[in-house]
């Protein structure tokens, strides 16, 4: 009973065994006739290089005679310099590849074959197009795109160079004589550096030139003007986001800038605006020199060289509890000071020479002149706005007169007319220097200009003051400052103890 059990059992394994086979051998034919139909040539070879199978087409590519067989011979023997055995013996595939035969170029595809262990048992190469010029489109298309990416690229990197260099910061003064002499050494080290002036005085300018002159000058220049950005997007916008850090974040992480300016130069503008919340995160990348995203517990190392720089009085903002003394001393390793526009006045007029050079380049035309009256009349303004106030001013009287040279009776009107406040009738062009700049003007009362602005700038907040109740966060945004700005002018005017109302 037993011996007749094994018998019947001997059956069906030899009947799956051939029922297998069977399928196997099905599957072969109908890849082989796959690769027949898709491949414009297919060759199969075991572990030994011994071809195995080859299809009519590639022996018609390679001018092999059909009575010959192909099967049994070493693969170099049919295709000269074929790299089959390589995959075999390496395990990898080479998935497309440009190969030579009988002086075409073919595009092919070579794939190792593994048995059930997972060891190379031989394998596959097909070629996928009989000549390299079927692919011209597709080649095409990605080349165009590879230039488009470098386009790209090459265009954001000259974005985040250096702009200007020392020879462009224009002045013969001794004040700008030491500023570039302090400049220099400063760039030399890579340390902090912390600019402060006014406005217009050229602080962005002057950190373009310590980059441009840095042993970082390859890498990127990435300006940030933190009062430019609302406080709510400027973590984000510093210091970059994690995957899914808040609502329409994104599945993917961005960087924020101080990890776009890594071997490179971060510019901070305007740092005296920056919330009291994101300081202490700033003053770990200068300290750490790592930085980390919003939404993310993981801190990044970062390379860069901070230069920051603002108008206000950092060190009475740490006293009144508006900057943290531990990020002023981290960036004021190396201060420099830029003159304002007034304590240079011998600078004026190779400044104005270099701004109507620029105009004429900009709208085309001659440039213009000054005449030494125009010097003179220049050199007596206060220039509270500072350079960028000269460049205005003198745009605006080469728009307003045709003539070849800008004359004191030019810019008389201008002058007036550009003070904050103030209102005057429409500037004479051409009028008569002598009659705007005689002993007539001299006799009326005129108020010096920084009583009348300082004037104008208290009337401004109590009225800003009224309008939002008392409310100071109100005022400032009716007045377009930030609220530090609000609260240092306030205390700058002496009108904070009287205010009425509550407290913002």
């Amino acid at each position: 009973m037993e011996r007749l059990i094994d018998s019947v059992a001997a059956r069906r394994r030899r009947a799956a065994a051939a029922r297998e086979a069977g399928l196997r051998d099905r599957v072969a034919r109908a890849a082989v006739e796959l690769f027949d139909q898709l491949y414009e040539g297919a060759v199969l070879i075991d572990a030994a290089g011994t071809v195995l199978w080859m299809n009519d087409k590639y022996r018609a590519i390679l001018g092999w005679n059909g009575m010959d067989p192909v099967e049994g011979r070493p693969v170099e023997d049919i295709i000269p310099n074929s790299r089959l055995r390589e995959v075999v013996a390496s395990g990898r595939a080479d998935l497309i590849d440009i190969f030579e035969v009988e002086g075409r170029q073919l595009v092919v595809s070579r794939i190792p074959l593994k048995d059930e262990d997972g060891r190379v048992s031989g394998a596959v190469g097909m070629i996928l197009y009989d000549r390299v010029q079927s692919l011209k489109p597709l080649v095409d298309k990605f080349q165009g795109m590879q230039r488009d990416l470098e386009t790209a690229r090459r265009q954001l990197a000259d974005a985040r160079r250096a702009k200007y260099g020392f020879s462009q910061f224009i002045g013969n003064s001794e004040a700008v004589r030491l500023l570039k002499r302090q400049a220099r050494r400063a760039a030399e080290r890579d340390i902090t550096v912390l600019l402060l002036g006014e406005t217009g005085t050229g602080k962005e300018m002057l950190a373009h030139a310590l980059h441009a002159a840095s042993e970082r000058q390859a890498g990127p220049m990435v300006r940030v003007n933190t009062a430019a950005i609302p406080e709510n997007l400027l973590e984000a916008e510093l210091f970059g986001v994690a995957p899914g850090a808040y609502t329409g974040a994104g599945n993917k992480p961005r960087d924020g800038k101080i990890r776009l300016a890594h071997g490179g130069t971060l510019f901070l503008d305007e740092i005296g605006d920056m919330p009291l919340s994101l300081q202490s995160k700033l003053l770990r990348v200068l300290q750490e020199r790592e930085v980390e995203p919003l939404g993310s517990n993981r801190v990044i190392p970062v390379d860069v060289r901070v230069i920051a720089a603002t108008s206000r009085d950092l060190g009475r903002m740490v006293e009144d509890g508006r900057f943290r003394a531990d990020l002023y001393y981290r960036l004021n390793v190396l201060p420099l000071r830029l003159p304002p526009l007034r304590e240079r006045l011998d600078d004026i007029e190779p400044l104005a020479d270099a701004l109507l050079e620029r105009l004429a380049i900009e709208q085309g035309g001659r440039p213009r002149r000054l005449t030494d009256r125009a010097v003179a009349r220049l050199q007596r303004h206060d220039w509270p706005g500072n350079v960028r106030e000269l460049a205005n001013l003198l745009e605006r009287a080469a728009l307003l007169t045709d003539e070849a040279e800008i004359d004191a009776g030019h810019l008389d009107g201008l002058i007036a007319a550009g003070q904050p406040g103030t209102t005057v009738a429409d500037p004479v062009v051409g009028a008569d220097p002598v009659a705007t700049d005689g002993p007539a003007c001299a006799a009326e009362t005129v108020e010096p200009l920084r009583e009348a602005l300082a004037a104008a700038e208290r009337d401004a907040i109590r009225r800003a003051l009224a309008a939002a109740g008392g409310v100071k966060t109100q005022a400032a945004k009716l007045l377009g400052i930030s609220r530090a700005q609000f609260y240092e002018k306030l205390a700058t005017h002496g009108i904070e103890a009287g205010l009425p109302g509550p407290r913002g």
